[in-house]
């Protein structure tokens, strides 16, 4: 996508995550360490390396807080055609802008809710972002089914992913990091794909051409590959 659309969809993640955004900058070379050093010590989260999930949350945010602030050393490979906004970082970063959520979040119960027990969900608007890493970085690689035998342990956690947007197409993620389509069997919908390709067809991102090799015993909807995630 051209430099307009980047900033406008680094302004949707801050304002959609709130008080638990992370940097795009942040998680891709985050996301590009954990594929190239899946459960090994290196491995920026992998239920291999730690006792519980709690463990393993807390080293992954320690870790992009280093990187942001530039106290990881960091491969160069990783820091290719990357999005960057320092300005919008350094606001959505400051205690003030997620206490500033968290105050909007509870400021919303307060004179919305119905119901008192409908603030048990005020949590998981809070710590969004850590839960779907949880969900995918933790329960992803220790439950769920395999279509692909591989050197790690990441699993298709569910087999129709709705809540995940196709996210929890785990293990096949690891098999063809780049295609752009996280289902690889009939029922297995990934919504994400064809928000893609809706935005390729707008013409607001350009989907890259070259096919990646889709094993034959998958059916899937298309060979057309995209970095799904940077």
């Amino acid at each position: 996508m051209n430099k307009s659309w980047e900033r406008f969809f680094f302004l949707a993640a801050y304002l959609t995550q709130g008080s638990s955004y992370i940097s795009p900058r942040v998680y891709a070379i985050m996301h590009r360490m954990h594929h190239a050093y899946t459960d090994t010590d290196k491995d920026p989260h992998s239920p291999k390396n730690d006792q519980n999930l709690f463990v393993m949350m807390w080293r992954a945010r320690k870790m992009t807080v280093d990187i942001y602030k530039d106290k990881q050393i960091i491969e160069p490979r990783f820091l290719k055609n990357l999005p960057d906004w320092p300005v919008l970082d350094r606001i959505a970063y400051s205690i003030w802008s997620r206490l500033g959520w968290i105050a909007l979040y509870v400021m919303v119960y307060v004179l919305f809710s119905p119901s008192p027990w409908l603030f048990l969900f005020l949590p998981l608007h809070i710590l969004m972002v850590p839960i779907q890493g949880v969900i995918i970085n933790w329960f992803a690689h220790k439950y769920g089914s395999k279509n692909f035998k591989l050197k790690n342990t990441s699993t298709n956690l569910f087999k129709v992913d709705l809540l995940m947007m196709g996210e929890a197409y785990h293990n096949n993620h690891h098999k063809s990091p780049a295609q752009v389509n996280f289902g690889f069997k009939w029922y297995e919908l990934d919504p994400t794909y064809f928000m893609i390709l809706f935005f390729n067809w707008l013409k607001i991102v350009r989907i890259d051409k070259k096919i990646i090799p889709v094993p034959t015993l998958v059916p899937v909807l298309s060979t057309t590959a995209v970095v799904r995630e940077i």
